[in-house]
């Protein structure tokens, strides 16, 4: 009885990343519009999108292989297990031992691998930009990524999430600059995956700009809606990635009862409304900044996340 409530937590926890990532997208497309003094979109119209696309009729491209109608299925599984892993509202559950930092970068660079891949697959050239602009993007966020999991590895002794966030909860761990670095170093590198202003704007089909569009021009129907759907997933599994780690209060234990669930579920939720307003008051002040201004951008983040970590050294050695 016992292992059949860890398994229900842990697929309501799989069952709440789907069901609040569309939500999360709207909900910052309301607060931005509401900032610029526009009505804007409902808060459930990203839900009503998906449902379009998945009515609509699929076209595919003439010279398209298999691979261009695969992929979108591998890039929504890819993304909804990494943002599964990360703990939300509980953390010991039954499958935390696989929620590892390094295996959620692994299945995110898969992701991107994937759709650069598809962006080539049909022979355009708008693909061919957004997949070279893409790997240039993740050339230098994968790097900084992978110093900001040492950082936390060094301070929790492990790469394991449940660990990271019982560790950075506890009041040993303290205030610390590299801890900061850290974190804005994430941020940036969470704006850049996510391709968010400044690194790209999604609502726009500029051609001297675009990214993430360039690479799903081809797409239609139901594929366009698996791509929609993981990029909703990795802006949530972005946010829940800096709560679980820089934010661990309010987290529950696994066996702590409906009770405690239900409000580490209203804790969560509230962590993603403030994280929404905040990235769209964000959005809403700075301008999208010009393609060969990115790896400037990205550039600062890898050098705060590689000073974080040799200030982490250094004070270790002390």
């Amino acid at each position: 009885m016992a292992l059949i409530l860890e398994l229900a937590v842990q697929g309501a926890q799989m069952v709440l990343v789907l069901l609040l990532a569309p939500l999360l997208t709207g909900f910052v497309r309301k607060v931005k519009a509401r900032l610029l003094r526009r009505r804007g979109p409902s808060l459930i119209q990203p839900y009503r999108d998906l449902l379009r696309l998945m009515r609509k009729e699929v076209v595919l491209a003439d010279n398209a292989s298999w691979l261009f109608r695969v992929i979108p299925y591998l890039i929504f599984a890819a993304t909804w297990v990494a943002a599964a892993l990360i703990p939300t509202f509980a953390t010991g559950l039954t499958f935390s031992w696989t929620a590892d930092l390094i295996a959620i970068v692994a299945l995110l660079g898969s992701a991107r691998f994937f759709l650069a891949l598809a962006g080539m697959d049909a022979g355009t050239s708008f693909g061919g930009i957004g997949a070279s602009r893409e790997v240039m993007i993740a050339s230098l966020a994968e790097p900084a990524m992978l110093l900001i999991v040492f950082s936390l590895a060094l301070v929790a002794g492990a790469t394991q999430l449940s660990t990271v966030a019982a560790v950075m909860g506890s009041p040993e761990v303290g205030l610390r600059v590299s801890l900061g670095m850290s974190l804005i170093a994430l941020v940036m590198v969470a704006l850049a995956e996510n391709a968010r202003i400044p690194v790209d704007n999604p609502s726009t089909h500029l051609e001297l700009t675009m990214v993430h569009e360039a690479m799903v021009l081809e797409y239609s129907g139901r594929h366009l809606a698996m791509i929609e759907f993981a990029a909703f997933l990795k802006l949530l599994l972005y946010v829940s990635l800096i709560s679980c780690v820089f934010i661990p209060w309010g987290l529950v234990t696994a066996r702590s009862g409906l009770g405690a669930y239900a409000l580490g579920v209203a804790v969560y939720i509230g962590k993603l409304a403030v994280s929404g307003i905040l990235l769209a008051v964000f959005e809403t002040a700075i301008a999208k900044m010009r393609v060969f201004r990115v790896p400037d951008f990205l550039g600062a983040a890898l050098m705060l996340a590689l000073l974080g970590t040799l200030l982490l050294f250094v004070s270790r050695s002390l």
